[in-house]
């Protein structure tokens, strides 16, 4: 594997002042692009502590303590805000929901190298370690993975290993840039980005996060019930800012809509509830809501999903294995991640309703795969071997 040296980039900068910060992003916006990448800590509260933001450019790398005592970040925002300037991320995600915490909007022209590499042929959801691998033959030191970000003084290692998430990442999305228009595939990028751009991505509707639990019940009052708790869940975590599963697991709020406790005494039955919770602030308020959710009139209780009612059929395992040999085979011929064209429930609810809206059908992802998948089910297409490979058989 041919071997890349280091950028020249300076050394890493640790930035603790909005004196520092203004002058650093003054400068980054006279670039076409910048790298940007976080550190934070999640692990006891619902909202990340943010605790390092990483930028670098032509010729900075900068490492910013976003904890730094009298630190102003809105020079950074005012960075995000620049549609001039693309924002380079490698697995976007969770980097996005800090900064629409934080600023209250995402950044603008954002570009994320991991569904950039998953749309090139890298594999599902490719790390940032293997992909610098992959594309520079350089090996990340990983030895800080696992740091305490939140505490100080941060070491020159530490700095040196939160800046390397910045500095290759320059190489990883000019590569792929180039790969990408090569093959005509940025179209497919900016389709899968448009996720990212919409704030519903990062902010759902508390009202449908009971789907996410897939309850095998076609039982409206407790789907009504599990509706109402799951949206009092999630607005509570964020009042106390602990994690959703750590003020109440989902196998607790099934149990409370399937129940229906109406005193501390049954909702603390319910495993998962102590007797302190029971009593105290939050359990008076559960209470309350599993209480107006039980006198919800009839006709305003949930049914599950389009589709999600036939959960309770399986779909054939056979008719499912050759749709994945056929996503596999599609998606080798195209270079392609499966995951990014068709997950398995995709298929599981294709196997059971030709008429399922998946995102399969829609775009790109219809020519890749699609069509061939709807001849398959319709009888129209079958598959053979030839020469050690899956091949495709119209009639």
């Amino acid at each position: 594997m041919a071997r890349v040296s280091r950028p020249e980039f300076s050394a890493p900068v640790l930035v603790t002042t909005t004196a520092e910060l203004e002058a650093v992003t003054a400068r980054l916006r006279h670039e076409p692009f910048v790298t940007i990448d976080t550190e934070f800590v999640r692990e006891r509260t619902y909202w990340p502590e943010l605790c390092l933001v990483q930028l670098a450019g032509e010729k900075d790398v900068v490492v910013i303590d976003t904890t730094a005592p009298g630190i102003d970040l809105s020079p950074l925002g005012a960075l995000l805000d620049d549609a001039s300037v693309v924002k380079v991320f490698h697995a976007a995600r969770q980097d996005l929901e800090i900064f629409l915490h934080l600023f209250d909007r995402l950044p603008a022209a954002l570009f994320d190298t991991q569904v950039a590499a998953m749309v090139a042929g890298y594999g599902d959801q490719v790390g940032y370690d293997n992909l610098v691998s992959s594309l520079l033959g350089v090996q990340i030191d990983k030895s800080h993975r696992f740091s305490d970000w939140a505490a100080r003084p941060l070491s020159p290692a530490q700095i040196g290993y939160a800046a390397a998430d910045v500095t290759y990442l320059r190489l990883v999305y000019e590569k792929l840039l180039v790969q990408l228009e090569r093959e005509g595939r940025l179209d497919w990028v900016a389709a899968e980005l448009d996720i990212l751009n919409n704030p519903t991505t990062f902010r759902p509707d508390p009202l449908t996060l009971w789907e996410k639990m897939r309850p095998r019940t076609n039982n409206r009052r407790m789907l009504g019930i599990l509706r109402a708790v799951a949206a009092w869940r999630e607005g509570e975590a964020q009042r106390v800012n602990v994690p959703r599963q750590r003020l109440l697991k989902d196998e607790s709020l099934m149990e409370i809509a399937a129940t229906a406790p109406a005193t501390v005494d049954a909702l603390a039955r319910v495993r998962g509830v102590s007797r302190g919770f029971a009593e105290g602030r939050s359990g008076q308020a559960l209470l309350e809501t599993v209480a107006q959710a039980v006198m919800e009139p009839e006709a305003a209780l949930p049914r599950l999903p389009k589709g999600r009612a036939k959960d309770a059929q399986r779909p054939s395992p056979a008719l499912i294995a050759l749709l994945k040999v056929l996503l596999a085979t599609c998606c080798e011929t195209h270079r392609v991640a499966p995951k990014l064209v068709a997950s398995s429930e995709d298929l599981d609810r294709f196997a059971l309703d030709d008429a399922a809206d998946i995102p399969a059908f829609h775009g790109w992802r219809n020519e890749v795969f699609g069509k061939l998948a709807r001849e398959l089910k319709a009888g129209h297409l079958t598959m053979g071997v030839d020469g050690g490979k899956v091949r495709l058989i119209h009639d």
